[in-house]
């Protein structure tokens, strides 16, 4: 599979607070198994990955992931890890409403020109990370923005950027029986999401004005299934 030259919609983000609880949500839910992932050093979280098709974006996936009780950061404090999984509404969030959808993940060709033009508009999306993971096709590498806060940014509808290396995980998925129709945003900062969005040349994304909401509609064994994320709790 050749790897996509122009920004697209790399993977959307299913939390957890337990991976155990993850893949049964996803059993539940999607009425599949997902399949093997990995852990993640940087952050000591782990995952398990679904291929999704979907028409603008060939290597399109969902990541369960959840922190790995077994490990501990090697990017250690006072940096924070990815997806706001250690603040405290995002487990408050977890722990009373379960697995959810909390942000997506868009790959891009070139990382740091990406970024730039982010902060041209006053975004700092995060420094570039460089990344791994050993998987049985060898190791797979990337190049991540992670914000030293690891703030998602826009309520999770701003993507973090990946830039891959020589191999995308997807290669080696086999096909899951999951598409994904549509994704939407909707931000009360609107205007200022889909100037992002557009900035990144993303295409086939909606960008709508309310409350904070990412909402992902995927066809599935168990027919049409709509993923919407919970609303951010400020913690107290």
């Amino acid at each position: 599979m050749r790897r996509p030259s122009s920004p697209q919609l790399d993977h959307l983000v299913i939390a957890a607070a337990t991976l155990e609880e993850g893949v049964a949500w996803c059993e539940a839910t999607l009425g599949v198994t997902p399949g093997p992932g990995g852990e993640h050093a940087l952050f000591a979280t782990h995952n398990r990955l679904l291929k999704l098709g979907c028409h603008n974006a060939p290597n399109a996936y969902l990541e369960i992931i959840a922190i790995n009780p077994g490990a501990s950061p090697t990017r250690a404090p006072p940096f924070q890890r990815w997806f706001d999984l250690d603040t405290l509404h995002m487990r408050r969030s977890l722990a009373k409403n379960g697995p959810q959808l909390v942000h997506w993940v868009a790959s891009v060709p070139h990382l740091d020109a990406a970024l730039t033009h982010l902060q041209a508009q006053g975004i700092e999306r995060g420094t570039p990370l460089t990344a791994s993971r050993p998987t049985p096709q060898g190791l797979l590498q990337w190049q991540i923005s992670v914000r030293d806060d690891g703030q998602r940014l826009f309520d999770g509808c701003l993507p973090t950027l990946i830039e891959w290396g020589d191999t995308h995980p997807a290669e080696s998925m086999p096909v899951s029986g999951v598409h994904l129709n549509r994704l939407g945003l909707v931000h009360p900062h609107a205007s200022e999401l889909a100037v992002a969005i557009d900035t990144l040349s993303l295409v086939g994304v909606s960008v709508g004005h309310g409350e904070a909401l990412l909402q992902a509609e995927l066809a599935t064994p168990q027919g049409l299934v709509t993923l919407r994320s919970n609303p951010v709790e400020a913690p107290t």
